[in-house]
């Protein structure tokens, strides 16, 4: 991924207001990001634990989804992103509001993700979960291609009012 500007990453956002952009925390120091890890770039906010973040490259720009996980217990879980089974409370559900008139009416769309929104580095084995995952025939760069395209799924969704 490409490195992004707090400006651009702010400005990104779709499913939420310019104020509510302005506002919500970074990922920490954007000079310090591992961007060559990075398929997009997803983080929790620090001080609104359930709120999460995903800014997603596409063709006509990056585009920033808020993202609200609910509280709540699972056994085990897959990641619907990057496929990466994990255990307890190391997947989340969470909810994006939609944009437009469908999300001023309260429309969501939800999906089970992980937890830390870490799916580039578990994609690349540069992170483990805790459970171990069956082997996989696909490389890296096709595990990378297919958790993309599962993330532009979401995101059409999100997008659409």
């Amino acid at each position: 991924m490409e490195p992004l500007a707090e400006s651009t990453i702010r400005a990104s956002f779709a499913n939420c207001s310019k104020g509510e952009a302005k506002r919500l925390a970074l990922p920490g120091k954007l000079t310090e990001v591992a961007w060559g890890d990075l398929d997009f770039l997803g983080w929790r906010d620090p001080k609104a634990v359930n709120n999460g973040y995903v800014v997603v490259p596409r063709a006509d720009g990056p585009v920033g989804l808020a993202l609200v996980a609910t509280s709540g217990r699972i056994k085990q879980s897959m990641c619907a992103f990057c496929l990466t089974t994990h255990g307890t409370g190391d997947v989340a559900l969470f909810g994006a509001r939609r944009v437009g008139a469908a999300g001023k009416l309260g429309n969501t769309v939800g999906t089970y993700l992980c937890a830390d929104l870490a799916c580039s580095l578990y994609v690349r084995g540069l992170r483990k979960p805790a459970v171990p995952n069956p082997k996989e025939s696909l490389s890296t760069e096709e595990r990378a291609q297919r958790m993309l395209a599962n993330l532009n799924r979401f995101a059409d969704e999100v997008l659409t009012d």
